[in-house]
């Protein structure tokens, strides 16, 4: 089984990764959202067997001086454990930073997932217009995180995009992301824990981990009407294709 995005601190992933491992969560793909944190994270993934890194200045940061520093991260997304660029997107549910400020980093950020041959995971927020025409241009392979819009299903669908599910498909009141859980094509569902936030069902108030990822596995298989461990066969086998792992 795999958590296809998880923030994890690196003083505390070894006993977080050992605690996913028992709990039969083998890969974890680690994700920061500064280019201070990509440093941090790509060195994780590299001290730590079945960890990979996810490396992206997140929308939050898109006003600040992260914005400018896309060439140190083309540089950190070279080596072998940078899996995809991310998270990137837009979100105008906070508006942390100014909208434009936003599109124009999220513009650079798909073009350097273009030139690198990297997919994009993609965080977007309020924001499904301006997201819908940001990623029009982009050839490659996009990831939707912690999908929460359902106005963003039909166009995942029709481009072949990957729809990734974080612990809130389990809320009782999420009927509406089960629904679009239950849409989407085998080959193109993901799990993701989003840790250390939006801790599943099972464990809500507590602080999410990549341990977590089984609750959201097996609430995605219960609204496919599937197996939980073939459900998790499959994710695990999206992952590696979407990722190159």
């Amino acid at each position: 089984m795999i958590d296809t995005h998880a923030h994890l601190d690196p003083a505390e992933a070894p006993a977080v990764l050992g605690r996913a491992r028992a709990a039969g969560v083998e890969r974890v793909v680690a994700v920061a959202t500064t280019v201070a944190e990509a440093v941090a994270t790509l060195e994780l993934a590299e001290r730590h067997e079945g960890v990979y890194a996810c490396l992206g200045v997140h929308p939050h940061e898109a006003g600040s001086g992260e914005a400018a520093r896309l060439d140190e991260l083309r540089v950190l997304l070279a080596r072998p454990r940078a899996v995809a660029v991310g998270e990137a997107g837009l979100d105008y549910f906070r508006d942390y930073a100014p909208r434009d400020a936003q599109r124009d980093l999220f513009a650079r950020e798909l073009e350097l997932a273009a030139e690198l041959g990297k997919p994009v995971v993609v965080h977007s927020r309020a924001a499904d217009d301006d997201t819908l025409a940001a990623l029009a241009g982009f050839a490659g392979t996009v990831i939707l995180h912690c999908f929460s819009s359902p106005a963003l299903l039909e166009p995942a669908l029709e481009h072949g995009w990957y729809v990734s599910f974080a612990g809130n498909v389990t809320y009782p009141k999420a009927e509406e992301l089960r629904e679009a859980a239950a849409r989407v094509p085998r080959a193109r569902i993901l799990a993701e824990t989003d840790s250390p936030y939006l801790a599943p069902q099972p464990v809500r108030g507590t602080r999410n981990e990549p341990a977590h990822v089984v609750h959201t596995v097996a609430a995605l298989a219960a609204a496919r009407g599937e197996d939980a461990g073939e459900l998790a066969a499959s994710i695990d086998a999206n992952a590696a294709a979407a990722f190159s792992l």
